[in-house]
């Protein structure tokens, strides 16, 4: 029987993960040989440092995950096994995102890999898989399918359908935040509100799922079995504490993620321009073209000439790059404008 779970148990307890060890190595030097590839080729503009760190702090959760003291108690301790999950599918894909490796893969490469990864990426299957919609409903089916269903009571039989869990949340995770969290030459590109809005609604999944756990009795699917040591808590205990692990500690994520894309949207200076929408630039349009007709002072021949030769659109254009709203001359035409607007019509009674 094991001991006590604590801090110290997931530092000193640790298990051998063949596929995960192997998955981890094989990830790491693909990277490590596309960033030197990167830095030889591009001496001047070598690869970010820190999305290399970024990176390896993904494989670094996933090896936690699975092969620390976090791994060793995730059969009998079921809040231990919920931690498990949400460092797989929302902890280790932002970071492995965060390193672009495919951008990398494609900088890194020559023909003919660098033709076939384009044309990967093009491809229908990679299409649908990136689609956000396939990525928000796998994601509300695994949360909710894995804790739910009989599939947790089969993850809890079987190890070889638990390591396939594991496989699975990792992968669908890396799936659903790819078009929101990442920059990839992916077909989908969403603007920060949508991904905004997508994280929202996909948070009341962890939260429905985390209350019905912690309400759950001794005939919920997965709830532990078998002999427990004396310092665990009882069964619907530990189910009740995966619960509010789904419950607080999925929606924390879920919001630390939300206000990341707030934060990427509020310095991303093409987002605020591209937010100006469709008003802005009809009310500036109209603007310029209403003082065009409004304007007070007479133009000099060299300026007429000049308009003339630029032609109506580059004039406009020009006076919307130098700042229509800031300029003196256009404000006092607008001024002169809308008095003229509250005057009353000729013969009209005062």
């Amino acid at each position: 029987m094991l001991g006590p779970f604590g801090w110290s148990a997931v530092v000193t307890q640790w298990q051998f993960a063949p596929i995960v060890t192997g998955f981890v190595v094989i990830a790491a030097g693909l990277y490590g040989w596309g960033v030197v590839r990167v830095a030889r080729r591009h001496r001047a503009r070598p690869w970010p440092w820190w999305r290399t760190a970024m990176f390896a702090g993904g494989l670094a959760v996933v090896v936690i995950a699975t092969e620390s003291g976090i791994g060793v108690y995730d059969d009998l301790l079921y809040w231990d096994h919920m931690v498990q999950h949400l460092m797989l599918i929302m902890v280790a894909p932002p970071l492995l995102i965060a390193g672009q490796p495919i951008t990398l893969l494609m900088h890194a490469s020559r023909n003919p890999l660098h033709t076939w990864t384009k044309r990967a990426l093009r491809s229908k299957v990679a299409t649908f898989l990136t689609w956000p919609v396939f990525g928000a409903v796998a994601y509300a089916a695994a949360i909710a399918g894995a804790h739910l269903t009989d599939v947790a009571n089969l993850v809890e039989r079987n190890q070889t359908v638990h390591n396939l869990e594991h496989a699975a949340f990792l992968i669908i995770g890396y799936l659903f935040f790819l078009p929101i969290l990442g920059s990839e030459p992916i077909r989908w590109q969403l603007s920060y509100p949508v991904r905004f809005v997508v994280l929202v609604l996909i948070m009341p999944v962890d939260t429905f799922t985390g209350l019905v756990l912690g309400y759950g009795g001794a005939t919920s699917p997965g709830i532990p079995t078998g002999p427990r040591p004396a310092w665990a808590p009882s069964p619907v205990q530990d189910l009740h504490l995966g619960g509010a692990v789904m419950w607080i500690g999925g929606d924390c994520l879920m919001f630390a993620l939300m206000m990341l894309v707030f934060a990427r949207w509020a310095t991303d200076e093409r987002a605020v321009t591209h937010a100006r929408g469709w008003f802005e630039l009809a009310r500036r349009e109209n603007l310029a073209s209403l003082l065009a007709s409004q304007q007070v002072a007479p133009a000099t021949p060299a300026d007429q000439a000049a308009a003339g030769a630029a032609g109506p659109a580059t004039s406009a254009n020009a006076t919307n790059r130098a700042g229509i709203d800031d300029d003196d001359d256009q404000l006092a035409a607008y001024n002169a404008y809308l008095a003229r607007l509250h005057q009353p019509p000729p013969g009209s009674a005062r």
